[in-house]
């Protein structure tokens, strides 16, 4: 069985390249200004930005938008070191369009990117789970700052394609996705 120590070893050169792919955002977590007031902004469940219920096209603006991003218990703002503006958020207010799987040695890693081009590794430190929203479970995936990425449709049927199924005492299966060492459950059924 690989270990966790020699999993970090194995896909060193992996986390190193995402971290140097993914351009560290502005430090907002340090920003907290008063609540500024409330944006016509919304980020619907595709991930599209919507201001005043017209799509913004240009994705620089959409990457700008979203390196500012904070989440506060259940709501989201767009903040600078002085302004806090309240936006509307469907899901979650990352996208994740893609999935790359990598194995080495029998051991996997999953590879995810936003639209917004956060590159980030399924791990511990950014885990999948099925969350309920309306009564449909939905795939997150904790990209940056406690910041949620809902898994495109593609991306997820890709993690079920690579994952695998376990029967459990119940009568129930489950299906996971391992990456780094980790499990991640894709969901419950009964056969």
């Amino acid at each position: 069985m690989t270990t966790e120590v020699s999993l970090d070893k194995l896909f060193a050169d992996l986390i190193e390249q995402t971290s140097q792919h993914t351009k560290k955002p502005p430090p907002v977590h340090l920003w907290d200004p008063e609540k500024t007031g409330d944006m016509d902004l919304r980020i619907d469940r595709e991930g599209r930005w919507l201001h005043e219920s017209i799509e913004i096209k240009k994705p620089a603006i959409v990457k700008l938008f979203a390196s500012l991003l904070k989440v506060e218990g259940r709501d989201y703002y767009l903040v600078s070191p002085t302004e806090k503006w309240q936006i509307q958020v469907d899901i979650a207010p990352l996208y994740i369009v893609n999935a790359e799987r990598i194995i080495r040695d029998g051991a996997q890693v999953i590879s995810l990117a936003t639209s917004t081009d956060d590159h980030i590794l399924l791990d511990i430190d950014h885990p999948l789970s099925m969350q309920q929203f309306n009564g449909v479970d939905m795939p997150i995936v904790t990209v940056r700052n406690n910041l949620r990425g809902l898994l495109s449709r593609a991306v997820f049927y890709q993690l079920v394609e690579w994952g695998i199924t376990r029967s459990k005492l119940d009568g129930k299966c489950e299906h996971i996705i391992e990456s780094l060492g980790c499990e991640f459950s894709l969901g419950h059924f009964t056969p």
